[in-house]
């Protein structure tokens, strides 16, 4: 068999006929270059959005697995479209979904994990020469249903895909040229970097970053699968995500946003052991994932525990919480939706001193107040006031702009 390149195409590079054609043609360059390709697709544009707002319309509680049912049908569209262009230039494509390629994942509707993928129906389909288009996002569990893999988390399929057929490289394209040190429609002065580590873009991912999803870069390091992440509208080269990064590791090598934050503080609870697992441990049995933890003196032997959730999160989480007040013994609980966080990421940091004082510093001049912060070998996290947190991360960027471009040092 020929070599196999795995390719994704996120859902604007296919938001319209015009881009699906440009799309097809870009796909049957590399097929007659003589691969065999294995194509993952997203929902076309905001599709997945607009079916989650049809399903709010009709049920505002509704089921899990028929929310997945229902948004799994956006990928399926764009391959099958897909095929009709290729098969219109003239060449032979094929559309699977989760179930025909057997992509077998995990029983959490909305954020089910891939456990494995057979081979078979997509090795036969390329050896009779066809073009495999797969629908991303998508899974099958053991009772046969379909499950999603998690917003973004078609770029998981393509790797994962990648990962067991073989290939040394998932493209991934999108409607960026690659991995910027910061959003760049945010700030201009943004670089972008022609190759970037494992590690720090797994930090970046979970920052805030989300092309590529956390968990595909995640994947790619655990299986040594390179990822080159570039535009689908033009020839631009992109950004290399690999384990050996041939420069020195910069102190900071990107600054990322998340305004998917909210933060819950519970006031007054009993300054003794086991009252943060007894608070945590009741919200991982309902799969509530906890970010920046803050732990405080309180007044009258009692302490206060600050947290951050996912936004979809926080009604469940506040929910659960009431539920359990006696149990966890809090007396106010406190909830804050106004805030972002804001983190820069790299792998120089723990060499490097005075990194953490000149992001406070930028901070401080530009008037942006920090609610909390949390930090790794790698990491430096704040929250801050959402309105700001465009401002302050254009701060931040032009502080450190010296090493994005190419001083290592301080």
């Amino acid at each position: 068999m020929n070599n196999i390149v795995v390719q994704k195409f996120g859902g604007s590079s296919v938001a319209n006929a015009e881009r699906i054609m440009n799309v097809a043609r870009h796909i049957v360059k590399t097929y007659e270059a003589g691969n065999s390709v294995v194509v993952v697709l997203s929902a076309q544009g905001n599709t997945t959005d607009r079916l989650y707002e049809k399903a709010r319309e009709v049920n505002p509680n509704a089921s899990r697995r028929e929310l997945d049912m229902l948004v799994c049908t956006g990928e399926q569209q764009s391959v099958a479209l897909m095929a009709m262009a290729i098969q219109a230039l003239g060449d032979n494509a094929i559309s699977l979904n989760a179930v025909q390629v057997g992509i077998h994942a995990t029983d959490i509707h909305g954020n089910a994990h891939i456990e494995k993928i057979d081979t078979a129906r997509i090795l036969t389909e390329l050896e009779r020469g066809n073009i495999v288009l797969v629908a991303g996002f998508q899974g099958v569990n053991h009772f046969n249903d379909l499950t999603t893999l998690g917003r973004g988390a078609s770029d998981t399929t393509a790797v994962a895909l990648a990962a067991v057929l073989g290939a040394q490289v998932c493209e991934i394209y999108t409607d960026v040229d690659g991995i910027y040190t910061v959003d760049p429609r945010l700030v201009p002065t943004a670089k972008k970097l022609p190759e970037i580590g494992y590690d720090d873009m797994l930090e970046l991912a979970f920052a805030g970053v989300q092309k590529p999803h956390g968990r595909a870069v995640e994947m790619a390091k655990r299986y040594k699968v390179k990822i080159l992440v570039c535009s689908s509208m033009n020839d631009i080269a992109g950004t290399w995500i690999k384990e050996d990064v041939e420069v020195e590791q910069l102190s900071v090598c990107g600054i990322a946003i998340d305004r998917n934050v909210a933060q819950i503080t519970l006031l007054g609870l009993a300054d003794e052991p086991g009252i943060a697992f007894q608070t945590f441990s009741i919200l991982a049995k309902e799969k509530i994932s906890v970010d920046i933890i803050l732990r405080s003196p309180g007044l009258d032997a009692t302490c206060d525990i600050s947290f951050t959730v996912q936004r979809e999160d926080l009604s469940a989480a506040e929910n659960l919480l009431a539920s359990h007040k006696d149990d966890i013994g809090y007396k106010i609980m406190e909830i804050d939706e106004s805030l972002a966080k804001l983190s820069i990421v790299g792998g120089g940091m723990a060499t490097n001193s005075g990194v953490a004082a000149a992001m406070f510093e930028a901070l401080y001049d530009s008037g942006v107040n920090i609610h909390l912060i949390s930090t790794s070998e790698i990491k430096i996290a704040v929250l801050v006031d959402e309105r700001l947190v465009s401002k302050a991360a254009k701060a931040v960027h032009d502080k450190f702009d010296h090493i994005f471009e190419g001083s290592a040092e301080f």
